[in-house]
């Protein structure tokens, strides 16, 4: 089947049922997208490998510069019941996105993306897709291909924002190693808090090794911040990069 480019129509009128804080929450589509401007991303289903760590970390980290440049907020939706996306947005920690139910898949039925998963037990699900959304209405929208499995080839938020502003400065990728207690890890983390730079981290000695720390680093103190891939040091360095 062909999918349809929905740009320029009107998102269909549904109410997503939702769970938070132990509670059933009804969100009209009105509500979440009516006067404001919404990116949107569809996925096959909640806990799966590509959605869980590449399609909503992408959204979580560029979620500071795609709201510098318009978006008002940052949509996953899937084809799960609410039970499971409540459970699946505290494993993924993204605390930029909002995580929406379409249990009944009548949002993405209505988008025309629904799709048969019967082969892999997933019954009917969405296929992969992107859109923004302006005031109930679709601007754009990035349809993966029709291919054999899931692609995952212009969906993504790089492309969303390339689409917004090609020209926005990405945030820096920075991953640290840890030990909780450590007052330098502390140093080093606020440092980066003040300049609003978000990271990743892993703590010694619970998540990796002591071992791993030194095949990583060449290193045997904490904290090791990397940048971009490139390792930094220790929060003297990081202090020495930051200010130069």
């Amino acid at each position: 089947m062909a999918f349809q480019n929905r740009e320029g129509q009107k998102v269909p009128t549904v109410t997503f049922r939702a769970r938070a804080n132990g509670d059933w929450v009804d969100i009209s589509s009105e509500e979440l997208f009516a006067g404001r401007t919404v990116a949107v991303f569809s996925l096959p289903g909640a806990f799966t490998p590509t959605c869980s760590s590449t399609h909503v970390p992408g959204y979580n980290q560029l979620a500071g510069v795609l709201k510098e440049n318009g978006v008002d907020e940052i949509v996953c939706l899937s084809v799960n019941d609410g039970f499971v996306m409540e459970e699946w947005s505290k494993d993924q920690k993204a605390e930029n996105v909002r995580f929406i139910p379409d249990g009944n898949g009548e949002f993405t039925e209505g988008m025309g993306l629904l799709v048969d998963k019967n082969d892999l037990g997933f019954g009917s699900r969405s296929w992969r897709y992107s859109m923004i959304v302006k005031d109930g209405v679709v601007e754009k929208m990035f349809i993966e291909p029709e291919e054999p499995g899931d692609p995952f080839k212009v969906s993504d938020a790089e492309t969303m924002l390339n689409h917004i502003n090609p020209s926005a400065e990405k945030p820096k990728n920075i991953f640290l190693f840890a030990k909780k207690g450590c007052p330098f890890c502390a140093k080093a983390k606020a440092m980066l808090r003040d300049r609003d730079m978000s990271y990743e981290e892993v703590y010694v000695g619970e998540d990796v090794s002591l071992l791993a720390l030194k095949a990583a680093t060449g290193a045997l103190t904490v904290p090791q911040v990397f940048i971009d891939g490139n390792l930094i040091g220790g929060s003297e360095d990081l202090e020495a990069y930051l200010v130069g």
